[in-house]
């Protein structure tokens, strides 16, 4: 094992064993180089001012070189911010103002202890490092059976793990705490699991109560408690976007501190939040009691971007980080929050106005850019025909379930929208008998 390798684990080790037994086989063995073309190029850059001859870039009047015809369309901004790479672990300035809003928006942070957020090419991206960093063949990742599919591949597919089902809703349409108990106590003999929470749930749209927050919480201790080592990822990739009767912070500053047993890991980011999806700027930030495990776990997440992506694209980190220094970034966001309020309150005024019978249900939805019908016919078949004869595009879940992305329709269109999908739902019962 490499000796920089060594020294980030046994840091790790030291302060907390139970987190250094949380890495993966890759986790432990990864490092970021110490003297590599990377850091003897920021020591050049540092030092250098006569003549900088070690990055692969080309320079030219002093600048980045660069092409006309693009800078014309980006010229609020200076090369440097543009063309240049941007550190593995992110533009420092945009570094530091996210922590700033995390910390803003998640007052449950304020006395604990958390790291530098480290930036990503999107959520995505953090959550193959998470994947990378600590799950090996076989061990558990416990989601709730209403779930975003990447995540077999980033966890199942990706790294061997085993994912571990559990009912989302309860029998009172709530956030099923006891099965996420059962599903955490059921991996003691492997005595490690990675749990992601992912809220406002894609594809339901749903987010918990205070109430369902803590026992969430509870059920993560009592794994603790019970000798089983426990990764907790909050994939907080719709944050901000509650609507009503849920938990307006992420898990993630109850997490943080509540055993040493426990890692909190949030991934999060401009994407959702920010509307601005195609910029693939994401966010992976650690917590824990100990600046030496930060220090560490920071080291080997700059490896794993090293060893993949290099580092995250600068251009797309600029313009995040001149939205949220704006004074204007504020009331924007206020905007854009209320239309998709507006949205979800239009859908789900429709779905409760009684004009579609009983030929579907719908699964609680208080949050995101989701929700989910739970159809008395073949969703597949519903989907095909909302395709066919309506042009309408959905995503068909199951075998009942049909996700609408309200997010991406004009709340004047949401009324046709269900009408139709009521019609191709008949469609298909006609069809079937």
């Amino acid at each position: 094992m490499n000796p920089l390798a060594q020294q980030l684990n046994t840091a790790i080790e030291q302060e907390n064993g139970h987190v250094f037994a949380m890495l993966s086989t890759l986790g432990k063995a990864i490092y970021f180089p110490k003297e590599g073309i990377l850091s003897q190029s920021a020591e050049a850059k540092a030092k250098a001012k006569k003549y900088n001859a070690t990055i692969g870039i080309a320079i030219e009047n002093g600048q980045p070189m660069h092409l006309k015809v693009i800078q014309d369309t980006l010229s609020a901004y200076n090369p440097k911010d543009l063309y240049e790479y941007a550190p593995p672990a992110g533009k420092p300035e945009l570094r530091t103002a996210w922590r700033a809003k995390m910390l803003k928006e998640n007052p449950s942070l304020a006395d604990k202890t958390y790291g530098n957020p480290i930036v990503t090419n999107a959520l995505t991206h953090g959550l193959s490092i998470v994947a990378d960093l600590f799950a090996d063949a076989g061990d558990a990742v416990i989601i709730p059976n209403k779930n975003w599919e990447n995540y077999e591949l980033t966890f199942g597919v990706r790294r061997g793990a085993a994912i571990v089902e559990y009912p989302l809703y309860n029998s009172d349409n709530r956030f099923n705490s006891q099965g996420l108990r059962e599903a955490l106590l059921a991996q003691k003999d492997k005595g490690k699991a990675i749990v992601v929470l992912n809220f406002p749930n894609n594809p339901t749209g749903y987010t918990p109560g205070a109430q369902e927050g803590a026992e969430i919480v509870a059920a993560i201790r009592d794994a603790a408690e019970a000798g089983i080592n426990v990764v907790a990822v909050t994939d907080d990739a719709y944050f901000g976007l509650f609507f009503e009767g849920s938990m307006h912070e992420s898990l993630f500053g109850q997490l943080a501190g509540l055993h040493p047993r426990v890692l909190p890991i949030k991934v999060d980011g401009a994407t959702k939040e920010e509307y601005v999806w195609g910029f693939r700027v994401g966010f992976i930030t650690y917590a824990t009691g100990s600046d030496s495990i930060l220090n560490a776990l920071e080291q080997k997440t700059l490896g794993i971007i090293r060893a993949t992506i290099s580092s995250g694209p600068h251009p797309s980190q600029t313009f995040v980080l001149k939205a949220l220094q704006s004074p204007e970034f504020e009331s924007q966001k206020e905007e854009k929050y209320a239309i998709m309020k507006g949205r979800a309150n239009t859908v789900k005024r429709l779905l409760d106005s009684g004009r579609f019978g009983n030929v579907w249900s719908y699964y609680p939805f208080n949050s995101g850019y989701f929700m989910c019908l739970k159809l008395n016919v073949d969703a597949e078949k519903v989907r095909t025909r909302l395709l066919d004869e309506y042009a309408i595009g959905t995503i068909a879940l199951g075998e009942t379930d049909l996700r609408v992305a309200f997010s991406c329709i004009e709340e004047a269109n949401l009324e046709e929208l269900f009408d139709s999908i009521y019609k191709a739902v008949q469609d298909v019962a006609v069809a079937s008998k």
